[in-house]
Parts: structure tokens; C-alpha cells; sequence
């Protein structure tokens, strides 16, 4: 099921559409050098990780990233600058951006400008991928048919209030991430599915 996809670790994704596509790179293994596309939700270390962006990308990957992320610049590769609400076309793939942040917690603060993305595919449809994020007003308005959702806690939703969000938006599938490592453990994958309603299909990828 969902073949097409993998979950490395933490919030490493690697779907494999028209084009390649990595989100977050992270703990990659070897240097396949195979990314056409390469989306940064964010800036912190286990999301954007230059060591792992440097095994994936080849001399023609764009790099999507918020505008926070200057840096990005020096990877010699193409840039695309993004902000939250946005709809942008790369490598004709459609992306479009939804705000990532935290209401409460000082971990992910709305005004830093940080993302979550949805990739509209013509084979698969459409692919959420949240990043670190509370359930908020602009999260539960996605449509999407995957999403891929942190689950861990403490720096994001944990499990149940994972769960809550899935429950909201009703993909066909849904993808706990962010767990297992840093934060959370790998059990909060099971509390994740247990909560979630049962005509959803709540699909293990991550790489424990």
C-alpha cells in the first residue's frame, strides 16, 4: 500500500511520482543523488539537514523552502522561495503551501513563515504534508487523498490530537511521521491508528 512512497526517519519522506520528490531529508543512506524536487518545511536541524540535501540532490533539483532559509542559497542548486497560502508550479508539479505552526507552544511560532505542503500528483492525487503543526484552523480546511502527520508530541500534535486533525480533513490515507527518534516513541503509531476513524486507512511507513 502506497508503494510509491518511503518514510526514512522522523519526518524524511521520498515520494516517487512523476518526479522524485524528498521531503526533509534526513539520515539518508548512501548518495542516490536522484531528487528533482526537494521541499524544507522548516529550518530546524532534523528538517533541514544540508548533509542530506547534499546526498540527494543532482545538478538540476530545485529546492523549495521558506523564505527564512537564505542559506539555501549556497547549495548551488535551484531555489524556490515560498510562503505560507501559496500555489507555486515546479518541474510542473503543483505545490501549494498551508501554514505550520504552534498555537501554544514556542517551538513553531506562526510568524516565523514556516509550511507544510500539498503536492498535487496526476497519479496519486493529492499529498499533504503537514510539518511541525498544531491542528489549526488552516489545516483543517486541506483536501487531500495522503497525509502525512506528526504524531510525536512536545514539539507538535501527539497521537490523539494527530488523530483529531485526520479525522477532520478525511483523507483515503494517513501517515503518522515525526515519532520514534527524537520525540515520541514508536508505539504513538498504534495510539495514532487506534484514534483514527475507521474508514481511513492509517499506513506505517516510517523506518524505525
Amino acid at each position: 500500500m502506497l508503494d510509491f512512497i518511503e518514510v526514512n526517519t522522523q519526518s524524511s519522506i521520498r515520494i516517487t511520482d512523476e518526479k522524485v520528490i524528498y521531503a526533509d531529508p534526513l539520515n539518508i543512506v548512501g548518495e542516490p543523488h536522484d531528487a528533482d524536487i526537494i521541499l524544507i518545511t522548516h529550518s530546524h536541524f532534523d528538517h533541514y539537514s544540508v548533509a542530506d540535501i547534499k546526498k540527494v540532490m543532482k545538478s538540476d533539483t530545485v529546492i523549495v523552502c521558506p523564505q527564512s532559509i537564505k542559506e539555501a542559497e549556497g547549495l548551488g542548486i535551484g531555489v524556490k522561495y515560498v510562503k505560507p497560502n501559496e500555489s507555486i508550479e515546479v518541474k510542473g508539479t503543483a505545490i501549494e503551501t498551508v501554514p505550520a505552526y504552534n498555537k501554544l507552544k514556542p517551538f513553531h511560532p506562526k510568524s516565523n513563515g514556516w509550511v507544510g505542503y500539498i503536492v498535487n500528483s496526476r497519479q496519486n492525487g493529492r499529498i499533504y504534508i503537514a510539518g511541525d503543526t498544531d491542528v489549526t484552523e488552516e489545516n483543517k480546511q486541506v483536501k487531500c487523498r495522503v497525509a502525512f502527520i506528526p504524531i510525536g508530541g512536545h514539539y507538535t500534535m501527539n497521537a490523539e490530537k494527530a488523530a483529531e486533525l485526520v479525522n477532520i480533513i478525511k483523507p483515503e490515507f494517513a501517515v503518522p511521521v515525526h515519532y520514534g527518534s527524537i520525540v515520541g516513541k514508536p508505539e504513538d503509531a498504534e495510539t495514532f491508528r487506534q484514534n483514527v476513524d475507521k474508514n481511513i486507512n492509517v499506513v506505517i511507513k516510517l523506518k524505525n
